[in-house]
């Protein structure tokens, strides 16, 4: 798969080297040609070039920009992202007093305004926007094939396209990963609010895994007993 990563931090190196680990042909894209060099010199990624340039490369385009401003930067490149599968991964998160806390993206403080997912399919109406990858940590995706008590990571996403669905299922599915389709994009802000509240638990020395046990019964089973 060709995948184009638009920025050079953390994230876009983190999930770019596993991408390369999996056999895919990645091109990392930033403002600063000097930087995404580095980026795709330090994950093994052949191509490096301009945000437009990673914009138009593949069929998957992962947005690895502060969630702030990746609705600005897809409605600059909407027209070289139209009919591609956009990969955000942002969380518009900001520090609090109590820990860090969802953040507005939008400029207001409605509920709307933390979507960040919502807001990039608006700014590029033709792509096909789905919410996936931000609720690890960058470190998660350094790992050769994550997997935890046994088991395979879960990767939640949200979309509201069929073909995207396909895509990240077949891309998780590559990193070794068990893809979770979690329904449309206007889900998206749970993952958003999922992720802010699991670093929260992390930085209070906390496991956010512990939170989450599995259900005493079978799924769909109802307990009669008063």
């Amino acid at each position: 798969m060709r995948i184009g990563i638009l920025g050079t931090g953390a994230m876009a190196a983190a999930l770019g080297g596993a991408w390369v680990r999996a056999g895919h042909q990645v091109l990392v894209g930033g403002r600063d040609s000097g930087a995404a060099a580095s980026t795709a010199a330090r994950i093994g990624a052949a191509w490096h070039g301009g945000l437009a340039e990673a914009a138009r490369y593949g069929e998957a385009v992962l947005v690895a920009v502060p969630a702030q401003v990746a609705p600005e930067l897809a409605a600059e490149l909407a027209p070289a992202l139209a009919d591609r599968t956009v990969l955000d991964c942002t969380v518009p998160m900001a520090p609090g007093a109590a820990g860090p806390v969802l953040t507005t993206v939008g400029g207001t403080d409605s509920v709307a305004a933390w979507l960040a997912a919502a807001r990039i399919a608006a700014a590029a109406p033709a792509a096909r926007v789905a919410k996936v990858f931000g609720v690890c940590h960058e470190s998660i995706w350094t790992l050769p094939r994550p997997a935890f008590e046994g088991a395979p990571l879960a990767v939640p996403f949200c979309t509201d396209h069929s073909p995207a669905a396909a895509l990240v299922s077949e891309l998780v599915i590559s990193m070794g990963c068990d893809p979770m389709a979690c329904g449309g994009l206007d889900r998206a802000g749970l993952l958003e609010a999922t992720a802010v509240f699991a670093i929260g638990v992390w930085w209070s020395g906390g496991e956010a895994r512990h939170a989450f046990p599995a259900p005493a019964i079978a799924p769909g089973a109802i307990d009669d007993e008063p």
